[in-house]
């Protein structure tokens, strides 16, 4: 039956058309084949009438005499001629080749490549498609990593960043040094811009002078602005806005303030909600002034979760998902796990991963460290290096540690500061995905948290020291994500004051050895 099966098989494959093998395109039918002679034909119809015209208009056009021209003009050249030209080019060259090392060494990319292949290429037609097949697995992997590497690169609004006049002024007083730079608050003014700020602001006198404090750089001339503001109307939740963040030295006085805030935003807010059909600039200040109200109950929440009212934060975290599900963007979901792990609520933590940890969304290290302590959580109290040598691995710990391999694969500077191996200092108001920046905003809310959990920091360290002790440095395409972007070295030096990226402070830490790899 084996050898009649086998024949009846080489039958029908001997009587059915010869399939094309694999990474060959199909034969052409004739009416392809008919085209393509046309289009090959025509091509060459086009060159020939060009070359007659050419005859045709070579006595208006005088070829003869330029071409004579040319000739003299090359042969009465000297050779010293030639010596200047040659020593011009090397000299432009070599300033070209020095620019595109400067370049290459701030940005990891060739600018001459990034003009060709994002200017050039598109005007000739996209000349890369004759080379590889746009739908081929090869281009399409390259395309998704350069995507990637620019969306990895893209710096965040901080989702837990301080308040500048109670931790982040504070901070300067004691210490005399300044915890923010200066391009981290420049991106936090573009944002208030951005967010609190419309076409429509000259209709009420306040926001018009809103509109102005939000541009200037010096704290006391935002500060005397937001209360010009408020003589003009004492409703400018923005102007309460500024004075909460800017102005109050402590949480409490903040609090007060984004109270008030609140309560004009929301009339405001309803007000605009009642009159935004009416036109495009009625729906544009309600765009703004949703995302005033937004701010102000975030950071309302904010408050409540530092002067240790932790469910009243988790609430209104809750409600706000709920209220307003299109901004994601603001990841109200990270101080909503932050807050749950305080309360120690797990399942719940659980639950919020099971929503947003998916793989079309951007990851950051708060999703994927979250999901590594939680499977973490349960073996860590039992688990020793030298019994899991001599065992081997059970189900629980392989998973968790996978868990943490794709959290240290994703950003591998978060270990050494859970580790206590570099110091904490403040995090900044913006962070880069996957940078140190991100690592340092993660642990110092976080690392409470792991420390809490009994050896989930013992599991950390072994897994980290066993597998991933080189990374960054060798720019390999991981598992679960692609390769780490060699922009962030760059972006985080911007992101980060100057005492955390000349000397961070070593803790004096004691490695256990540990000698298990997976």
């Amino acid at each position: 039956m084996a050898d009649g099966d086998g024949l009846g098989e080489a039958a029908t494959a001997a009587a059915s058309p010869t399939a094309p093998a694999p990474g060959m395109s199909p034969p052409l039918g004739w009416r392809e084949r008919l085209r393509a002679g046309l289009a090959g034909t025509g091509a060459s119809l086009w060159f020939v009438a060009g070359l007659g015209l050419l005859y045709a208009l070579r006595v208006p056009l005088r070829l003869c005499e330029n071409l004579a021209a040319v000739t003299v003009f090359l042969n009465s050249l000297t050779p010293k001629f030639y010596v200047a030209l040659t020593g011009t080019s090397s000299l432009i060259s070599g300033l070209i080749f020095i620019f595109e090392w400067w370049y290459f060494h701030k940005h990891g990319t060739s600018f001459i490549e990034q003009v060709s292949v994002n200017h050039l290429r598109p005007l000739m037609g996209g000349t890369e498609s004759s080379i590889s097949d746009p739908g081929s697995p090869s281009s399409s992997k390259e395309s998704e990593t350069n995507r990637q590497n620019l969306s990895e690169c893209k710096v965040w609004r901080n989702p837990l960043n301080l308040f500048r006049g109670a931790e982040y002024r504070r901070y300067t007083w004691v210490t005399g040094k300044e915890p923010l730079t200066y391009y981290d608050m420049n991106l936090s003014a573009q944002d208030h811009q951005t967010f609190f700020t419309c076409d429509t602001d000259f209709l009420r006198p306040s926001d018009t002078v809103m509109q102005k404090a939000w541009r200037e750089r010096n704290p006391p001339a935002r500060i005397k602005a937001a209360y010009q503001a408020l003589e003009l109307n004492n409703d400018c939740a923005t102007a309460y806005v500024l004075l909460a963040e800017e102005e109050a030295t402590t949480i409490v006085d903040a609090e007060r303030l984004f109270k008030q805030a609140l309560k004009a935003g929301e009339t405001i807010y309803r007000r605009s909600q009642q009159c935004q059909h009416q036109s495009p600039q009625h729906e544009a200040q309600l765009r703004r002034d949703t995302n005033v109200l937004v701010y102000i109950k975030r950071r309302l929440a904010m408050c409540a979760r530092k002067l240790g009212r932790i469910r009243e934060a988790v609430k209104i975290m809750r409600d706000l998902m709920k209220e307003f599900p299109p901004l994601t963007m603001l990841n109200i979901h990270e101080n909503l796990l932050e807050s749950l792990l305080e309360l120690q609520a797990y399942a719940d933590v659980q639950a919020v991963l099971a929503k947003y940890d998916d793989i079309s969304l951007p990851k950051s290290a708060a999703i994927c460290y979250t999901a590594a302590l939680l499977k973490t959580r349960t073996v860590s109290d039992k688990f020793s290096p030298e019994t899991a040598s001599r065992r081997g691995l059970s189900t629980a710990e392989i998973n968790a540690v996978e868990a943490i391999h794709r959290a240290v694969e994703f950003n591998p500077h978060v270990p050494k500061y859970l580790l206590e191996m570099k110091s904490l200092i403040l995090p900044p108001e913006h962070i880069l995905k996957r940078g140190d920046s991100e690592a340092i905003a993660y642990a110092f809310f976080h690392l409470q948290h792991w420390k809490r959990i009994e050896g989930a920091l013992n599991l950390l360290q072994c897994t980290w020291e066993g597998t991933f002790r080189m990374i960054p440095y060798p720019l390999e395409k991981g598992h679960l994500f692609y390769p780490y972007p060699s922009c962030t070295e760059t972006a985080d030096r911007e992101l980060l004051p100057s005492f955390s990226i000349l000397g961070p402070l070593e803790l004096k830490y004691k490695k256990e050895s540990c000698n298990f790899t997976t």
